[in-house]
């Protein structure tokens, strides 16, 4: 049995941050799944997009985003919940996110998938993700700049099934 945890997924665009993220979940008792995206797509007037060169209003935008994530993540699991967390935490934000959930037991995960299998699924996917971004350049900036903290899992050559596989027996293990 896997404890309590908030587990903070993380990756760059078409990772599989929502797919690992909701299988994750179910395997767990007493879960949520927590997409940090929904709090951006509930702007609907005023919404600033993150680019290369993001305005002030999109990094503001940003860190409400992940303050909202934090807190509602930190309300179920004090609720009794664990709760499952995913959202593209890059660089300094990723530190800034694990300082918002305090002292509670959290459980990083950062995907990272090859630049050749993020090419590949995000050509799968219903929606595009890469605008003024290139996964080349997405994937070399997040290597460089995000803390390597937590359990990082090449799931390139793996399902989705075997991704949660993995993340299950290295939590339970610790």
């Amino acid at each position: 049995m896997v404890e309590k945890a908030i587990y903070l997924i993380t990756g760059i665009m078409a990772s599989g941050k929502s797919t690992v993220a909701e299988l994750l979940a179910s395997k767990l008792e007493n879960s949520v799944h927590l997409r940090g995206d929904i709090f951006r797509t509930m702007i609907v007037s005023g919404r600033a997009e993150m680019s290369p060169q993001p305005s002030d209003e999109a990094v503001r935008q940003l860190h409400l985003r992940y303050r909202l994530t934090a807190d509602v993540a930190g309300t179920y699991y004090d609720n009794g919940f664990s709760v499952v967390m995913q959202d593209n935490y890059y660089g300094e934000e990723f530190s800034r996110v694990l300082d918002m959930l305090g002292d509670r037991n959290v459980h990083v995960i950062v995907l990272c998938p090859n630049v050749e299998t993020v090419k590949k699924r995000e050509a799968l996917r219903g929606k595009v993700g890469y605008i003024g971004f290139t996964p080349e350049a997405l994937y070399a900036d997040f290597m460089k700049e995000t803390p390597q903290i937590g359990f990082w899992i090449n799931t390139s050559d793996q399902s989705p099934e075997q991704s949660v596989e993995d993340i299950l027996l290295h939590f339970k293990e610790q």
